[in-house]
């Protein structure tokens, strides 16, 4: 097995999935003020793509080795080619629902497999936790990307010009299929059962297991904290800090910024430290910004601002929020992957993404009848009680964690 190559088309696959999946802020703040729906109206394209990723998730986790790790990327890059030029040619609220619905369809395809295929490719732990992080930092990375693709396109006076970013989004996914059809698999031998229904059993004996449901709750609560912020940190640059819509678009890929080099990081640490330090040190950064930071950025008199330069600090300051929280989710992913046995990655990464989706779904909702109800200024305000949660489940983590791998040596 040629790990190099596979380990390259892994980042390409995540990071053409970076700009689609996380564009969904962007047009959440498009559908506000392109297609006139309201708040609550436009967190739903949160659902529309996080539900099929979890529903597809749980349908082909369990057995996708059958189907093959290559064959099934492949599958999903042809989707998301497909209907980006939909979204294109349909140019409607109702275009944008299916088009995200179509992605998460397509991510559930390529994040199993991805997951799964890293247990294929390295031989401890620490490598784990390296390749995880770092796989999970090119994600942002493409997300940051996203902030920058699609105010290019954004031209004022021309309102579908921003449609034709879908062009290039679709020939991104089309050039991340010729690559993958050209690098060679050895996908293992290691199937969970004898038959689907053997499959799926050990998805659901998975759920038996305390370690696995005290990780699953700590990953819906961090995606849903982190969802929540990314998908609306758009609207909140635009709401509060009163910035232009291009500008309130680019200024969110600090978020993403920041998260990516807080995963990159997170992959050198992990060689380090354990992957229990860095987090409590991450949690506890992250929770200083929320109070004592946030506050002072919805403060903040920024004036009439035209241009990047016209922006004080304090307005780049909550984002930065990204470098704390970005650790978590790849060592926690990790850290519970590394302590089952290779055989059950494919049906636990299932589980990982159906908890992920909800927590995404349930976090943008939450912080959409946030902005909605209690307004703009105060919903981020609200992220501090999953991070104090997270704290407490980590400490279970740690000890669960290290009874599953003593019984795994054993």
């Amino acid at each position: 097995m040629n790990n190099k190559a596979i380990k390259l088309s892994l980042y390409i696959n995540y990071f053409v999935f970076a700009i689609l999946l996380n564009s969904v802020g962007i047009v959440i703040l498009k559908s506000q003020n392109v297609y006139g729906v309201d708040e609550v109206a436009a967190s739903t394209l949160e659902l529309f793509k996080d539900m099929p990723i979890a529903i597809v998730s749980f349908v082909i986790a369990s057995f996708l080795p059958r189907i093959g790790y290559k064959k099934a990327m492949m599958i999903g890059l042809g989707i998301v080619a497909a209907a980006c030029i939909a979204m294109y040619f349909g140019n409607s609220f109702l275009s944008a629902k299916i088009l995200f619905a179509a992605v998460g369809v397509s991510f559930a395809l390529i994040k199993v497999s991805v997951y799964s295929v890293i247990g294929l490719v390295t031989e401890n732990e620490s490598q784990h936790n390296s390749l995880m992080s770092n796989i999970e930092g090119v994600f942002m990375f493409g997300i940051a990307l996203a902030y920058f693709l699609f105010p290019a396109f954004n031209l004022e006076g021309q309102p579908d010009a921003w449609l034709n970013v879908y062009w290039l989004l679709s020939a991104l996914s089309l050039l991340a299929l010729l690559l993958l059809s050209r690098a060679q698999f050895n996908e293992g031998e290691e199937v969970p059962g004898s038959n689907v229904g053997e499959d799926f059993e050990a998805m659901f004996k998975l759920l038996a297991k305390l370690l696995v449901i005290v990780f699953v709750i700590a990953a819906f609560l961090f995606v849903m904290m982190e969802q929540g912020i990314m998908t609306w940190l758009p609207t909140f640059n635009n709401r509060v800090l009163n910035l232009p819509e291009n500008l309130a678009i680019i200024m969110s890929s600090i978020l993403a910024i920041s998260l990516g080099v807080g995963r990159i990081g997170a992959g050198y640490l992990a060689k380090k430290y354990s992957w229990v330090s860095v987090l409590v040190v991450c949690i506890f950064g992250a929770m200083a910004i929320v109070i004592f930071v946030l506050p002072k950025a919805v403060t903040a008199n920024i004036g009439e601002v035209e241009s990047i330069a016209d922006i004080p600090f304090i307005g780049y300051a909550f984002p930065i929020v990204g470098l704390f929280i970005a650790p978590i989710y790849p060592l926690l992913n990790s850290a519970v992957l590394s302590a089952l046995p290779k055989k059950l990655h494919s049906p636990m990464s299932g589980l990982i993404i159906i908890f992920s989706a909800l927590g995404g779904t349930l976090g943008s909702r939450i912080i959409g009848l946030l902005f909605k109800n209690v307004g703009a200024e105060s919903a981020f305000s609200y992220t501090v009680v999953p991070m104090v949660l997270l704290l407490v489940a980590l400490f279970f983590l740690k000890r669960l964690t290290a009874q599953a791998k003593a019984a795994k040596a054993s």
